[in-house]
């Protein structure tokens, strides 16, 4: 039996070709003895062989043709272009990528950004540009309210993480869910409860049909007067166009941006030059290939063995 690596690296540039070889390094060391494939399947025999297809964002029908496939297991967290792949094998479960170093780095971006916020030190960045000398006011983390929507992997480590620095968390997500230290919020109204009295706004939501578009003008328009927005799940979430009118209406107060709706950021694009923005090149939290091959390790041995998949995908929900 074959394990099929394939993703959107972009193999015609070395850089594409360094990044393939830098996971299959880390794959191979955590299953070793395993026959990898790096291409389309050439012919019947090869595609009947493949068992596992680990994957990093693959073009649609990438995992056409290949009857004994028993596992999708991605390399990314987010999997909202691979599950809308009409493609892909029903029945087929797909795992998604929790891979603890990424999320130690996410918990690490979310916490400066949420310092940078309470403490006003983006204000001091600024005043630094015309030699301003004004200390900004230092609240209690207590007296700063934030709000994680997205109560999942990646927003409840989040959230745990800053209450135990002694900010008050309140974490808000559809269904009720509750994390040690974190006010639970749920639903439309937990939701407006929250944007209206939150000093700061992280989102951590998985991006479905129902998130896309998430922030809009009206939601926007219920954030309490000058609080923060932290976005560090996808740019697809929010409608760029309003978040720029929110910050020019001084609603928000700043906004520290990770994922944009187009990617690279073009340069023409006037988050470049907002000074109530702050930008990050998509660089909050990346997958470590060392750790993150140790999940994929895990889950093959698990369908081998019939245990548990761990993080399976609901495909109907999207995440």
């Amino acid at each position: 039996m074959a394990l099929l690596l394939c993703g959107a690296w972009p193999l015609d540039r070395p850089e594409g070709r360094a990044e393939q070889q830098r996971w299959l390094q880390a794959l191979r060391q955590a299953l070793p003895g395993e026959d990898w494939v790096l291409h389309a399947p050439e012919g019947a025999a090869q595609a009947a062989a493949i068992e596992v297809a680990v994957v990093a964002n693959p073009p649609p029908g990438s995992l056409q043709g290949l009857p004994r496939l028993a596992l999708i297991q991605s390399l990314w967290a987010g999997v909202d272009r691979l599950v809308q792949d009409l493609t892909l094998p029903p029945g087929v479960p797909v795992c998604r990528m929790v891979d603890p170093a990424m999320n130690e780095a996410m918990v690490q971006t979310a916490l400066w950004a949420t310092l940078a916020l309470h403490r006003g030190f983006f204000q001091c960045q600024q005043q630094q540009r015309t030699a301003l000398w004004r200390q900004p006011p230092q609240l209690r983390a207590a007296e700063w309210q934030v709000l994680v929507l997205g109560q999942g992997e990646l927003g409840g480590r989040v959230g745990r993480s800053l209450a135990g620095l002694g900010y008050a968390v309140a974490g808000w997500s559809r269904r009720s869910r509750q994390h040690e230290g974190v006010t639970g919020l749920h639903g439309e109204e937990g939701l407006a409860r929250g944007l209206a009295t939150a000093d700061t706004v992280i989102n951590l939501l998985p991006l479905t049909d129902e998130t896309r578009g998430f922030f809009d003008a009206a939601r926007l328009a219920r954030f309490k007067q000058g609080a923060g927005f932290i976005n560090l799940a996808r740019g697809a979430h929010v409608d760029e166009q309003a978040l720029l009118a929110a910050l020019d209406a001084g609603r928000i107060g700043h906004a520290v941006l990770d994922v944009f709706q187009q990617e690279p950021l073009p340069a023409p694009h006037p988050f470049w030059s907002h000074s109530q923005v702050t930008v990050l090149p998509h660089t909050a939290a990346q997958t470590d290939p060392r750790t993150a091959a140790e999940v994929v390790a895990a889950n093959v041995r698990a369908l081998r063995s019939g245990a548990a998949l761990r993080h399976r995908v609901e495909r109907s929900q999207g995440y």
